[in-house]
């Protein structure tokens, strides 16, 4: 079972960010279905060799093995038009971290193409990247972690290849979403002990409180209705 199947089935807390109507958003709808023109079209970014961003030293052959081949997996991309709303939405709620509406865009894009490439929710690698970053790809934790995704430098050599720059978005999120989706096989579909696992902290739940909680305030999305993408 896929994380995209357990979304949280409560809405966002009352104050949290909501959908925008669609007729506030027509001026944007040009540039947004371009952005994702491109990407379905194969605009995409150089392959990364690993992922990850937990301590957790001394990885077995074949998850090592496991971790390359999901690598390694062709990028798919959904329906533009379902996309486009997604987008949209989203992209007002992360405003508050990112000013520039160019690089909201550029960034959503990227973390849909790796929620489609894992099978996560999208939301959830928002959530993960809210708890972790705040979104600031440059960031770097007391302990050593880096980027959008905060993943440890060891997992180069476990996994990855010393060249790959963790502060860097496109290879931050597919260390870290290709990491997260394993735990959550790895745990048959238990998302507190993948996230448990993600940060380091298996056998406390903090964590995924925290990440949960960012999910149903600020990232919680229920798609429309089919006959109002269609009339839209």
């Amino acid at each position: 079972m896929t994380i995209s199947s357990i979304s949280p089935s409560a809405p966002p807390a009352k104050g949290a960010a909501g959908d925008t109507p669609l007729r506030r958003l027509r001026p944007w709808l040009a540039a947004v279905l371009l952005t994702l023109s491109a990407a379905s079209t194969g605009l995409t970014s150089p392959p990364v060799q690993a992922a990850a961003a937990i301590p957790e030293h001394g990885l077995s052959p074949g998850l090592r093995d496991s971790l390359r081949e999901a690598l390694a997996e062709p990028e798919a991309f959904e329906d533009p038009i379902d996309a486009l709303h997604w987008v949209l939405s989203m992209q007002q709620r992360l405003e508050r971290y990112m000013p520039d509406r160019a690089a909201r865009i550029d960034l959503l894009r990227k973390v849909r193409r790796e929620a489609t490439r894992t099978g996560l929710a999208p939301e959830l690698i928002l959530s993960v990247i809210q708890v972790e970053s705040a979104f600031k790809p440059t960031a770097v934790s007391h302990a050593g972690a880096r980027g959008l995704m905060q993943v440890m430098p060891f997992w180069k050599r476990e996994i990855g290849e010393p060249d790959d720059n963790l502060l860097d978005q496109d290879t931050s999120l597919r260390y870290g979403a290709t990491i997260l989706a394993h735990y959550l096989k790895r745990e048959k579909g238990d998302i507190t002990d993948a996230l448990a696992r993600y940060n380091g902290s298996l056998g406390k739940t903090w964590y995924p409180e925290r990440v949960m909680r960012a999910w149903t305030t600020r990232w919680w999305y229920q798609a429309p209705a089919p006959f109002v993408a269609e009339r839209t």
